[in-house]
């Protein structure tokens, strides 16, 4: 039996002591060096033929037989012994792999010839007279090639065009990209720093006092934060979301200042100042590209960029490509941040201005009802609330004249929220991540990530200007102060996406792709400077395009659906997704009452954590539908009444935030959701009543019209109903023994219990 070599046995021990997180000091550059080994090995492109389909070639049986007429027929198997002499000549093979085809592609194609000519009733003419002559002696097996070659290129045209494709997709040179751009003598300035250093205050005092201005920021609440900020000074601002656009100016005419997240970015309006804030996500594996395309793109005379000093390297590399000068700022915090040596330990111990940062749901769940166990109470953030939503819990938190003085939430406080946060504590620091091919991945945060949360406790200007960070478990103190002592990872890449001109060049070269079929042609064919740019990830691109792949849709509209910002874990959103795609393919309105019958409005406050989770998809879906109607304004065409809609729902959501401890306590005694999950098509409010009443246990209570009524009118409550239940049941047993225990008549057994009860 063959022994596995050396170099397998460390790397399983290397592996193993990574995935437990546990590898001593001396270990971890052995460790670091194994990993980017396998990652490199592993990380070679697909076999691009193998992504290219083959088009069936059929003979036309309507053609007369014009070779026979000449030559005669032809014998089968005489011709499938030519044909297999054709494909296993050496010559041959080197032929077609000049001519493009690699082994994959020449074993396809000659399965399809040779299919072909045996049988085909009627062969092409000039193909019919030269296997007549091999057959007869008069010509060579080899004189088949021309017209092997000319099948082959009929079932994959990308044969024909391969210059071409591959030069669609040279990403080389991105900078070249925007012409309008480079004819600007544009000025950098990097504003690097922690946070709470004051960089993006300095770089929105340049943009204010601007005569012009483009704001660019990674999430709709810092770009709301900015248009509000700057009307307050006195100067117009519009704001430019995916699904939002307010205009200063109550004619609707457009402002001279723009605050926009960073997909919505112009790069081809002028302007004298431009902000890229947090300009380290230009790294991002989703959205990197969107940071790209604002640094190289914007026309702005002045672009400032905000963000860690990991960014500067990688920005000063990219300048270059453009022969910009960059100019580099940098700010210290402007408050105390001090490591406690020692961790929590129990959530007895959380005091007032205590953030609980957490990396899971159920996380942010279990935490915020142990310490409502305790008497204190807590406001709840964390990624998929409504901004509105999250808003109201932050300013809960803020208020000084509130009881609520604890605050548990995820990642989400990183960024887009100002919190006056005395202690940050890590309950964890482990969190799911999602790397480059789009794997998920448990793994202990990075420096960039520990800094950014830590960096929110201690705020300059409010009550708590010195900030305190520690974790919950004290086996994780020594990885946080490691953490915390260290510098940001140098960023070395910045993301890239094709476009949707790109991919219509495809389609015109490749007419029987999907569009999921060209985007991974695409991404493996493409050429990348790899020391500067990397692809960024597809793969929810592709599952949209693949989920609606059968829905007959133009190239650009079914490109512009596969961008929209959807959480494909979500169930119900995919299903309205859908929906959505299949009455535009029909040109028919995404109306108001349509969307109200479809997600069953009006909606129920939540009377369990499963119906909070349904409201949150609801409330994206409704993002999606004011998403789309500034792509296709004719049939997504009520976005107002859409919009109010949000807000009521975004209120029914606060209202189960704040009770985040019933709905839990609900969930775990049966109470029923008032989502029913047999039936996603239809969500309305009269359904949910009666699935509510219907998954009550059998009983004599609660079965009523009446009982109905009366949870409908919130005279009865679940509670109620549950307690009456009890008693009934209790009842009932007592009647049980004494019927068992005294032979009497019923009815002389009720009187006696009446007297008693007297």
């Amino acid at each position: 039996m063959l022994q596995k070599p050396k170099i397998y046995t460390v790397f399983k021990t290397v592996n193993s002591i990574v995935t437990t997180l546990s590898a001593p000091s001396f270990l971890r550059p052995v460790c670091a060096g194994l990993i980017q080994l396998r990652t490199k090995r592993g990380s070679s492109k697909d076999n691009v033929s193998s992504l290219f389909t083959p088009i069936q070639i059929k003979p036309n049986p309507d053609d007369i037989n014009v070779g026979a007429e000449l030559t005669g027929n032809l014998n089968k198997a005489d011709l499938l012994k030519v044909l297999n002499k054709f494909y296993q000549n050496p010559s041959i093979k080197h032929l077609l792999t000049e001519n493009g085809l690699d082994i994959y592609l020449q074993h396809q194609a000659y399965v399809s010839f040779r299919r072909y000519c045996l049988e085909a009733n009627t062969l092409p003419v000039d193909l019919h007279v030269v296997v007549s002559d091999i057959l007869q002696g008069a010509g060579n097996h080899t004189d088949i090639f021309p017209y092997f070659l000319r099948h082959a290129k009929q079932m994959f045209p990308h044969l024909e065009c391969m210059d071409d494709l591959k030069k669609i997709s040279d990403l080389r040179s991105p900078a070249n990209w925007y012409p309008e751009a480079r004819a600007l003598n544009r000025k950098i300035i990097f504003h690097a720093g922690p946070t709470n250093s004051g960089k993006t205050y300095h770089a929105l005092e340049r943009y204010i006092t601007a005569k012009s201005g483009v704001y660019c920021g990674p999430l709709k609440l810092l770009a709301s934060e900015v248009f509000n900020k700057c009307n307050g000074r006195g100067t117009p601002c519009d704001l430019v979301t995916g699904e939002e656009r307010k205009f200063a100016d109550p004619l609707q005419n457009p402002s001279a200042h723009v605050a926009c997240t960073v997909e919505m970015t112009s790069v081809t309006n002028p302007y004298e100042v431009a902000v890229i804030d947090e300009i380290q996500m230009i790294r991002d594996p989703q959205r990197g590209w969107a940071w790209t395309r604002a640094l190289l793109g914007l026309m702005a005379e002045e672009v400032h960029l905000c963000g860690e000093a990991g960014a500067v390297n990688l920005v000063s590399q990219l300048c270059l490509t453009t022969g910009e000068d960059i100019e580099v700022r940098n700010y210290k915090r402007l408050t105390d941040l001090k490591i406690e040596n020692q961790a929590l330990g129990s959530l007895e111990s959380v005091k007032p201005g205590d953030c609980i940062v957490c990396f899971s749901k159920n996380d942010i769940y279990s935490v915020s009802r142990k310490i409502e166990s305790i008497g204190k109470e807590v406001a709840v953030i964390y990624g998929g609330l409504p901004p509105g939503t999250k808003l109201a819990q932050a300013a809960k938190f803020n208020d000084p004249e509130n009881s609520c003085k604890i605050l548990v939430a995820t990642d989400a406080i990183g960024m887009g929220l100002n919190l006056s946060i005395r202690r940050v504590i890590f309950y964890s620091l482990i969190k799911p991540t999602m790397n480059e091919k789009g794997e998920k991945e448990m793994d202990t945060i990075s420096v960039s990530q520990a800094l950014q949360i830590a960096g929110r406790a201690g705020r300059y200007g409010t009550k708590w200007e010195q900030g305190f960070v520690t974790t919950f478990k004290t086996e994780d103190l020594p990885t946080l102060k490691t953490l915390m002592a260290s510098q940001p990872e140098p960023l070395t890449q910045a993301g890239l996406h094709p476009t949707a001109e790109q991919i219509e060049l495809y389609a015109y070269h490749l007419p029987n792709s999907t569009l999921s079929n060209l985007m991974d042609i695409f991404v493996n064919l493409c050429t990348v400077d790899n020391s500067l740019y990397f692809m960024c990830n597809i793969d929810d691109f592709k599952f949209l395009a693949d989920m609606i792949q059968h829905v007959p849709l133009p190239l650009r509209a079914r490109y512009v659906f596969c961008c929209s910002p959807i959480n494909k874990k979500m169930p119900f959103v995919c299903t309205m997704f859908l929906k959505f795609t299949r009455q535009f393919s029909k040109n028919e309105p995404i109306t108001f009452d349509w969307l109200c019958s479809s997600i069953g409005w009006p909606l129920q406050p939540p009377r369990t954590i499963l119906d909070l989770v349904h409201l949150e998809a609801v409330f994206d879906v409704l993002d999606l539908y004011l998403w789309l109607s500034y792509r296709f304004v004719d049939l997504f065409n009520q976005a107002d009444l859409v919009r109010d809609m949000q807000k009521e729902l975004d209120q029914i959501i606060q209202q189960g935030v704040v009770q985040l401890t019933r709905l839990l306590q609900n969930s775990e005694t049966g109470i029923s959701s008032g989502t029913s999950k047999a039936d996603e098509e239809v969500f309305d409010s009269h359904n949910k009543k009666q699935n509510y009443l219907r998954n009550i246990q059998s009983s004599p209570v609660g079965k009523g019209r009446l009982t109905q009524r009366l949870l409908a009118q919130g005279i009865l409550t679940p509670d109620m109903l549950s307690e009456l239940k009890k008693e009934w049941n209790r009842k009932e047993e007592l009647k049980a023994s004494d019927s068992d225990e005294d032979p009497s008549p019923p009815k002389t057994t009720v009187r006696r219990k009446r007297k008693t009860t007297k």
